[in-house]
């Protein structure tokens, strides 16, 4: 059977967390003094630079996927003589089989 509460309510296992860890703090005295502020791992400046880069990349290869569907499109003959090459049609527009 585990400790009883504290308070009227146990803790949830993150303030469980920010407790042992304020435990566990060189500066515990003056950590303990401040109110409890939930702990984390510091945040890295250049993170939002990159996603961002990431994001731009993404949407750049998707503009070329576009253009290049897009001139695939806007060549119907060349389209129609690879259907058609393949069994697919013939060249009068009726379906062969």
């Amino acid at each position: 059977m585990g400790r009883t509460p504290e308070g009227e309510l146990a803790l949830t296992g993150a303030e469980r967390q920010a407790r042992y860890r304020l435990r566990l703090s060189p500066r515990s005295a003056r950590a303990a003094d401040q109110a409890q502020a939930p702990v984390g791992p510091p945040r890295r400046p250049g993170r939002a630079r990159a996603l961002s880069r990431r994001w731009h990349d993404a949407v750049a290869g998707l503009v070329a996927l576009q253009a290049e569907y897009a001139r695939w499109l806007d060549a119907p003959d060349q389209t129609q003589r690879l259907m058609v090459g393949l069994g697919f049609g013939c060249p009068d527009g009726s379906v062969s089989g």
